[in-house]
């Protein structure tokens, strides 16, 4: 793809994200080391989407897209007529559907590639706002968009934010090969929980931020159990519960769902971390296909970063 006018190519990147981490429900995500990569030229006449690497030949290429539709929706907030000559690859590196935040780098890809095209007027806050508005949930998208640690909540018609810098970590992920849209593993969810269950998390996220701002992995085994989603979602994924316990099994410090799921991530100890995420993740990928579940294995760092968005192709 070769830019015909005069703006220099854009390109915009957002990390995979994971979210709730055990008890920290719709309020923690964090980034990992796995990028998606959006380019944008301003050539020829309309829209001409094309996508490569993960979700090729199945995610909408025109403006259906996620991404144009998050584009489209912030030319819309700034009151701007959509371009007419946009050319738009992605080179997808996300599991879609995963529970990796795939929707959510979509959306942080759009809205920062929009925003950079009309000469940033929007603040990240405000980008926030409409990642939230778009995606319903804040806890991927904050922390697609601000890196590390994020902690996010509503107060009044606002958003409360703090990122919080982690320390070189290492996860092993599972992703296996189960169709379960978020709709349906938060449609698995009571609509009320006991008052136990509800202390129960609101004590253990709490601890889980701590552990992990700190790098203290043995104190994240202790308090990375849920009560109020994984019990349901857990239920919807073949062999899920077995894969837990395998990875625990394997030397994983903590295990928990990957958002609403499938993927299940698994946190290494620190010493031979890599070594020990291959293992984990390899023993968890073993353990779906006890199921008659594929699934893949991925070993990634954590990412202090965020989006971010550049004018010059490498």
């Amino acid at each position: 793809m070769k830019a015909t006018n005069d703006m220099p190519p854009l390109s915009v990147f957002v990390p995979a994200t994971t979210a709730n981490l055990g008890p920290g429900f719709d309020c923690l995500g964090l980034a990992l080391d796995l990028w998606n990569r959006v380019t944008i030229f301003e050539e020829g006449e309309g829209l001409h989407v094309k996508i490569r690497g993960e979700g090729a030949g199945l995610l909408p290429a025109d403006d259906h897209n996620m991404v144009v539709r998050a584009m489209m929706r912030f030319y819309q907030a700034q009151r701007v007529p959509f371009p007419a000559n946009l050319s738009i690859q992605c080179d997808n590196r996300i599991p879609v559907s995963s529970g990796m935040g795939s929707s959510a780098a979509a959306i942080v890809s759009g809205l920062l590639a929009a925003n950079a095209l009309l000469g940033s007027p929007a603040s990240q806050e405000e980008i926030l706002r409409l990642a939230v508005a778009i995606d319903g949930h804040p806890d991927n998208v904050a922390s697609a968009l601000s890196g590390g640690l994020t902690m996010v909540t509503t107060v009044g018609e606002g958003l409360l934010v703090n990122q919080l810098p982690v320390p070189p970590l290492v996860v092993a992920l599972a992703v296996p090969a189960i169709h379960l849209p978020t709709q349906v593993a938060r449609a698995a969810l009571p609509r009320e929980v006991p008052l136990s269950d509800a202390v129960f998390n609101i004590g253990r996220t709490a601890f889980v931020i701590e552990a992990l701002r700190s790098g203290n992995l043995a104190q994240l085994g202790k308090v990375m159990e849920d009560r109020l989603h994984q019990p349901y979602r857990l239920s919807l994924i073949p062999g899920g519960e077995e894969v837990f316990n395998v990875a625990r099994q394997a030397g994983a410090m903590a295990v928990a769902l990957s958002g609403a799921g499938p993927s299940i991530i698994a946190f290494a100890p620190i010493e031979e971390a890599v070594s020990q995420a291959q293992k984990i993740a390899d023993a968890m990928v073993a353990a779906f296909s006890q199921a008659a579940i594929q699934a893949r294995g991925f070993v990634l760092n954590l990412s202090e970063k965020g989006g971010c968005v550049t004018f010059r192709v490498d």
